[in-house]
């Protein structure tokens, strides 16, 4: 993959696996996607740990309302937030391209393998101070056709699990589309909740 970002400031790629596929992994991917599901999961959202003194949360998922007050007041989006959210839409990105087979590489917790993000780091001065506290609002419309998109993908995926048992490929239509729907919503989250750009989400799911 070519290290740019073409148009949207938010980029998907996922190599196309032009090889036989592991039919047994395939068979079994609700199963064997389940450990490396429960660490997502861990990571993506606040846990409540308990000790003799008191009770605190740990930090966890994306670093979005932090974000939205930074922005407001000074206009800054410090680094490690950002490398923070990045690395976590890469791992979740990874995650969710092995349950929907289209690689049969085991997720990664750090190594990009075949699955490419590219979010561009903004410059905050240059952001709306305003629009983060409205974004995940005005993106209703995307959340909409995603939903619908959402269905079809569960589709796809059932289709392509047959076809995987059956001639060991991904049929390459159905790979670009769920693509596609995966990059459709990774632009959605660098806008409304990334916060990382004020570019309103085009509605396609090519680049």
């Amino acid at each position: 993959m070519a290290n740019h970002l073409s148009e949207f400031p938010a980029q998907l790629e996922i190599d196309y696996p032009d090889r036989e596929l592991n039919r047994l992994t395939t068979f079994f991917r609700p199963f064997t996607v389940i450990p490396i599901a429960i660490v997502l999961s861990l990571l993506s959202r606040p846990s409540l740990f308990a000790s003799s003194e008191k009770n605190w949360f740990a930090a966890g998922g994306i670093l979005f309302l932090p974000t939205v007050l930074m922005l407001l007041f000074r206009q800054k989006y410090p680094r490690w937030w950002f490398d923070w959210n990045l690395e976590l839409m890469r791992f979740s990105t990874r995650v969710s391209a092995y349950f929907a087979l289209l690689r049969d590489e085991y997720p990664s917790t750090d190594d990009e393998q075949a699955v490419y993000v590219d979010v561009a780091y903004p410059d905050a001065a240059g952001l709306n101070r305003w629009l983060p506290l409205v974004k995940w609002f005005l993106a209703i419309p995307h959340y909409v056709v995603l939903a619908f998109l959402a269905i079809a993908v569960m589709f796809c995926i059932i289709i392509a699990w047959f076809a995987i048992l059956l001639t060991g490929r991904y049929p390459r239509s159905l790979f670009d589309f769920v693509v596609g729907v995966f990059r459709w919503w990774l632009r959605v989250a660098a806008y409304a909740f990334l916060l990382t750009t004020d570019r309103y989400p085009p509605f396609r799911l090519a680049d």
